[in-house]
């Protein structure tokens, strides 16, 4: 249902099926996608919960994971009386978002990037990054791919890894 939703909310033709569909989007996922351009290809792990994205461009295949915001940036300058910082960013081809990141502003996150969790971003990253923290980055590793990749982990491999941690923490800390 989420993915019909998202694409009514940002493809349809039709004003009032939009309307019904972003309603339903913020109702049932606490989501709101209001984007000037959205590829078809993006895609929203965990059905976008918690998420507010608010961009002027989502390019192909970027990929967004819950808690994420993206949007603007404003303030108002009283001494000029007028708005700076105007615009939403522009996410590039193949972009991966993770958990609970802010992209904020007139700014463009380049193709092949991926955003860290908690990351806050307000400034422009260049192509092929891996950003963090405070609009921080450095050049990705091109042998690997982070958080996400389409040839994903079988779940049971992450519930065994997860038992061996809790048992190797148990007998460290001698707890059950």
């Amino acid at each position: 249902m989420f993915n019909t939703l998202v694409k009514i909310n940002c493809h349809s033709k039709n004003k009032f099926l939009k309307l019904i569909a972003a309603n339903l989007l913020e109702k049932l996922y606490c989501c709101e996608i209001n984007c000037a351009e959205m590829a078809k290809s993006v895609l929203f792990a965990h059905h976008g919960r918690g998420c507010t994205i608010v961009a002027s461009k989502i390019c192909e295949n970027v990929v967004i994971f819950q808690n994420v915001s993206i949007g603007a940036n404003l303030k108002y300058n009283k001494i000029n009386d007028e708005w700076e910082n105007v615009g939403n960013p522009i996410i590039a081809k193949n972009v991966i978002i993770a958990d609970g990141a802010k992209i904020l502003g007139p700014i463009v996150i380049g193709e092949n990037s991926v955003i860290g969790a908690g990351a806050i971003i307000t400034k422009n990253i260049p192509a092929n990054s891996v950003a963090f923290g405070v609009n921080q980055f450095k050049p990705k590793d091109e042998n690997y791919d982070f958080i996400f990749n389409s040839n994903m982990i079988n779940p049971q491999k992450i519930i065994e890894a997860n038992k061996k941690l809790v048992a190797a923490f148990n007998a460290q800390n001698k707890t059950s």
